[in-house]
């Protein structure tokens, strides 16, 4: 069996390279429809959420506190509504560039070098998005006692984990944008070697 390896050694490459190539293809369509869904589901879940409560305001130290309604929303945050901006962003191209791939199958090569070149920047807006939305939950979350920030997470708890959990599932849907860059990098790194 060894010998006929080596003695029909083009046919076996060429086997070996076309089931390489169902395997990335195979890879790139899971790493876009998890991609897709993820950022999704991340872009639902902080653009619904909102809370609103009762917080005591103590306008004078000798008289009862006042309760005052709050709510907490993601639009009220900048960095939240770029959050949802982007992963809606990406969740759209994932779908686009799901479709251009299938029905691209590596032949153009311009049309793949530019899903890998969108590909890397829906990377970086992901993860630039999650930084922000990051920073701000930290602050909520924390509060910031030099600037007289208190937390308000122990008073919106529940938009509070909205918020992480929406952080958490668009930071798993960057890793999968990371994937397919790095998976795109060594499919043109084996290409190129041929």
């Amino acid at each position: 069996m060894e010998t006929e390896s080596y003695t029909n050694g083009g046919g076996v490459a060429k086997e070996i390279g076309i089931a390489n190539k169902q395997t990335i293809r195979g890879n790139d369509f899971v790493l876009r429809f998890l991609a897709f869904v993820l950022t999704l589901v991340a872009a639902i879940v902080l653009g619904v959420s909102k809370q609103n409560e009762l917080v005591p305001v103590q306008l004078v130290p000798t008289l009862p506190p006042i309760n005052v309604p709050a709510s907490a929303k993601w639009s009220h945050m900048s960095a939240f509504v770029y959050f949802v901006i982007v992963n809606a962003i990406a969740c759209a191209y994932a779908v686009i560039s799901l479709v251009l791939s299938l029905a691209n199958r590596g032949k153009a090569k311009g049309l793949s070098l530019t899903i890998i070149l969108f590909d890397l920047i829906m990377m970086a807006l992901l993860y630039s998005s999650v930084g922000a939305a990051a920073a701000v939950g930290l602050i909520g979350y924390k509060g910031n006692t030099h600037v007289r920030w208190n937390k308000v997470c122990d008073v919106f708890g529940k938009f509070c984990g909205q918020v992480a959990a929406a952080i958490a599932i668009s930071l798993v849907g960057s890793i999968l944008f990371l994937l397919l860059v790095l998976f795109a990098m060594l499919n043109l790194h084996k290409n190129r070697r041929h």
